[in-house]
């Protein structure tokens, strides 16, 4: 588990940075989950009670600082690394919905998320076990096979059936 600043924080067809403190950036396409209400202690099976809705996520990676640092502060929380969007989804059922993310129009990743290691449901009764989550929270799931890296000039789509399309353009810095 790993948190990310809420100046991460970026939306649909807002540019990703490339920041040239590293040599290789990575997309990852996943399911976010919204919180809308405070959330301690929460069961999993109640945990939809907490949820405002979903979104489409890319949670961008500066993968080679992941690997060096040892924690993934720097790697995972840069300035523009979490884009959300391109709305909030109140009527999903988050239980197996298609995820696909495409890079200049090129299928990268393809999953569903009932192929998840943990569900939403589950992830929030883990994180609420040991602290608060806060309206405006956002709870992304871990993404399928097939992260890889960004160019500058590069377009990067996270499609969440139900949901919609998430598109970004990447830029040096």
């Amino acid at each position: 588990m790993f948190l990310k600043p809420s100046t991460s924080v970026s939306g649909p067809g807002d540019p990703i940075p490339l920041p040239p403190i590293s040599g290789r950036v990575d997309y990852e396409g996943e399911l976010a989950g919204v919180v809308g209400r405070i959330a301690r202690d929460v069961r999993a099976e109640e945990a939809h009670r907490w949820v405002l809705g979903y979104a489409c996520a890319n949670d961008v990676t500066l993968r080679d600082l992941q690997e060096r640092d040892g924690q993934w502060t720097r790697a995972k929380g840069f300035d523009g690394s979490c884009p959300l969007g391109p709305w909030i989804e109140t009527e999903l059922d988050p239980n197996d919905v298609r995820i696909e993310t495409r890079v200049n129009g090129e299928t990268r990743q393809h999953a569903t998320t009932a192929e998840m290691a943990f569900g939403v449901a589950t992830l929030i009764e883990f994180v609420t076990s040991f602290m608060t989550l806060l309206p405006g929270d956002v709870v992304l799931t871990g993404t399928p096979e097939g992260v890889g890296p960004l160019s500058p000039g590069d377009r990067v789509e996270v499609e969440v059936e139900g949901i919609g399309v998430l598109a970004n353009p990447v830029v040096g810095r």
